[in-house]
């Protein structure tokens, strides 16, 4: 199991339509991250900041295959026409990223 962190900005005029997503998110979009091997996905919000955090943990074999079976998935881009709107990616990410990925520095089981 890999823990994994990430993390974007929020324009704060779609903070609560943001929230209201995440309160409702379609089953099949809940299935296809499940297939993609990511368990305890959580998304924390820090104001006034407009920070979201990103954790998961990823318990599979091939992250790579992983996501990118879940970026081909048809309800899963469909979800972001909602959600990518109301983000605001960090300078510093990678080219390839969309949340920018931290790395860990401390964990205590």
């Amino acid at each position: 199991m890999q823990r994994m962190g990430m993390v974007i900005g929020i324009k704060p005029d779609k903070i609560e339509e943001y929230r209201h997503l995440h309160a409702a998110v379609w089953p099949q979009v809940l299935a296809r991250i499940a297939r993609s091997n990511i368990r305890n996905y959580t998304i924390f919000l820090r104001e006034p900041e407009n920070l979201l955090f990103g954790y998961w943990e990823y318990h599979g074999t091939n992250f790579d295959a992983d996501m990118a079976a879940l970026s081909a998935d048809p309800e899963t881009q469909r979800w972001w026409t909602f959600c990518s709107p109301c983000q605001t990616p960090l300078p510093s990410r990678a080219p390839s990223e969309h949340w920018a990925m931290m790395v860990p520095v401390f964990h205590t089981g």
